[in-house]
Formats: C-alpha cells, structure tokens, sequence
C-alpha cells in the first residue's frame, strides 16, 4: 500500500481495504486523508462508499475537486444530483451540497481550504 521510503501510495489497494472496513460500520464509509504538508492548505481524501450509503449535506470547506477511481456516485444540490463514474471528474459545488454511492464506490477528493 504504502511505501514510506518515497510516499508511493497505491490507491486500488488502499480502495479496496477501506471498502472492506466500510463494510463492518453502519455509516458504510472510510476514509484516509493525505496532506502533502503537515498543517499545509491541500488536502486529499480517499473516501469509500457502499452502495445506497451517503455523505450528508456539508458546506464546501474550500476549493474542492472530485475523481472517482471506482463506482459511480451522485452529488446531490438541493433536489438536483449529478451522477460522476468511474474515471471521471468533476468540480465540487460552492455550496452545501452531499454525495450518494449509486454503487460501492472509490473517490479521491482534493481539497485546498479556505484562507478567509
């Protein structure tokens, strides 16, 4: 998974474990966060669904970009979604917003906070 020599994580293997812990909670989630500073501005975070399971309607903490690596998931504004698959990426909105596994799923989310 992890190579501490360089900082090579492999993100399929590391998707696939935090599906399986996933699978044991009720929340049907995991997530493993990545900073390529510590205390810096950017950050990564894989983050697994299971099929049907969601991340409740949140604010966007920054500038905010989304890759899924596996699945298909929906974002969800309001009464609207937009469903991103795998492979594709998509800009998260500034606004409060949520996001649905339609199947089990595998997203990397990239995030520069807020300085305001």
């Amino acid at each position: 998974m992890a190579d501490s020599s360089n900082n090579i994580v492999n993100l399929r293997d590391l998707s696939a474990e935090l599906l399986e812990k996933a699978a044991t909670v009720k929340h049907g989630r995991a997530t493993h966060s990545f900073r390529a500073v510590p205390g810096g501005h950017l950050t990564q975070v894989l983050l697994t669904l299971k099929a049907g399971k969601n991340l409740s309607d949140h604010e966007n903490p920054g500038e905010a970009l989304l890759h899924v690596l596996q699945g298909t998931v929906q974002v969800t504004v309001g009464e609207d979604a937009i469903e991103v698959k795998e492979d594709e990426h998509a800009v998260v909105p500034q606004q409060r917003h949520g996001l649905v596994a339609v199947e089990d799923s595998a997203v990397l989310l990239t995030v520069v906070r807020d300085l305001s």
